[in-house]
Parts: C-alpha cells; structure tokens; sequence
C-alpha cells in the first residue's frame, strides 16, 4: 500500500486543532455524545462543536447516529481510539493540573479507565502483565493469546468471546500514562465487560475513570494473583 502525504497531513490536520482533538479525546470513553455534550466538554459554543462534528464525521473519524430529533457522535473504530491513545503517548505528559480536583480526576484516570472499550491505566496494564506471567498471553512473535489463554477467556466469557469476527481477538494498546502494554482487541473490550457485568469494576459517573470494587479486588486477586497497592479493608479503616 503507498501511502499518501496529503491523507497523513489532513488526517493530523484535523486533530491538530484543540477543540477537535478534546472532541476525540472525550469519545475515548466509547459512549455516543451529543453536541451540546461535547461543547460542554471542550468550552466551546454549541454551533462551533457542530462544525468540528460535521468535518470529523466528513474525514471518517466520526460515525453519526440518529435517534428521533437527536444527533449522537461516536469515534468510527477501536482502532482510531487506540490511535489518539498512542499520540497522547508520543505528544508527553498533559499540563500540570491547576485545583485539587482536576489533580483528583488525573488521578483517578492514570489508575483505572476504559480506552474506547478495554481496561487501561495502571490496572490495564498489571492485568495485562498478570495474563502474560500466567501464560494467557504471549509477545513473542507478536501478540497472540495461547491455548491456556482461549480455555481461560471462554470459562470468564463463554466461547462466543473467542469469536471475534474481523476485529483482532488480541492487540497490544500502548498506554499513554504508564508507557506500558494493556491488552485491547476483542478479547480487551470481553474482559472489561464481563468485569462490569460481574460488579467487579465500575464505571465512574461522567468519566472515562473506573473503579475496582472490594469484590473485585478478591477476584483479580485469585484470577491472575493482581493486587492493588493497598487491600480494600485497609483502605476502608485508613478512611
């Protein structure tokens, strides 16, 4: 395949300007957003979002769903979003946080977040060094999930799982906090939903952030022998 300098430089283009890129970054979280959402995300006004929405869904970077009067924007694949990560990781470190919450929020996002539809942060990436150190997964050759791995991943999500289509069953997602290999593909995306199903990871509300519950904690714990920095109980009577 040539590649074509005019489509890398419309394609940097488009996410070099902040609004648009705050717009990608947001849709990270993998949930369809609206305008208004979006242009409350970035500080912009509402008709200025939606000229930023029209030419990334033009470009392809975007995919448009309707529903009833509502327009909802989301980031086109799993692929791009592992993209933006991957520039994130290159561009360096954000600015320094300016109050006491937005350090909390940074926090709360180098420790545990969803990259599009898998597990990143710190605990990506510690569950990713678990299933490599159990036998799960392999980097020789290039990322592939072993024979362990399949009968492991169909006991956690059933064998459906192991059936990804023409999406990757594994790829190695560069994570832009810690520098390190979590694991995206079809097989991330069913970890981090069956972990959300069982209860033992949850969502923060209005943030990519998540958190692992006390029951969560003694899962990944028996699971993949993956410890948090400090037990839950100790935690609760620190608080």
């Amino acid at each position: 395949m040539i590649l074509a300098p005019e489509s890398v430089s419309k394609f940097a283009g488009l996410l070099a300007d902040t609004s648009r890129a705050a717009i990608c970054i947001a849709l990270l979280d993998g949930r369809a957003w609206t305008a208004s959402e979006l242009a409350a995300f970035a500080g912009i006004a509402r008709p200025t979002a939606s000229s930023h929405l029209n030419q990334l869904v033009d470009a392809g970077l975007l995919t448009e769903l309707r529903q009833g009067r509502h327009r909802y924007v989301r980031l086109a694949s799993t692929e791009l979003a592992e993209l933006i990560e991957h520039v994130a990781t290159i561009a360096g470190q954000p600015a320094a946080a300016r109050s006491l919450r937005s350090v909390g929020v940074a926090a709360d996002l180098a420790q545990a977040r969803t990259c599009y539809d898998h597990l990143a942060g710190a605990l990506g990436v510690r569950l990713f060094d678990a299933m490599e150190a159990a036998g799960l997964l392999c980097q020789a050759g290039g990322l592939t999930v072993t024979a362990a791995g399949r009968s492991w991943f169909a006991e956690l999500a059933g064998p459906a799982a192991l059936h990804s289509g023409s999406r990757p069953l594994v790829r190695a997602c560069l994570d832009w906090t810690e520098r390190r290999t979590h694991l995206a593909g079809a097989l991330g995306a069913s970890l981090y939903q069956q972990l959300v199903a069982r209860g033992w990871v949850l969502p923060r509300p209005g943030s990519r952030a998540v958190r692992v519950t006390a029951d969560g904690e003694l899962a990944l714990a028996t699971l993949l022998g993956v410890r948090l920095a400090e037990p839950h109980e100790a935690r609760l009577a620190r608080a």
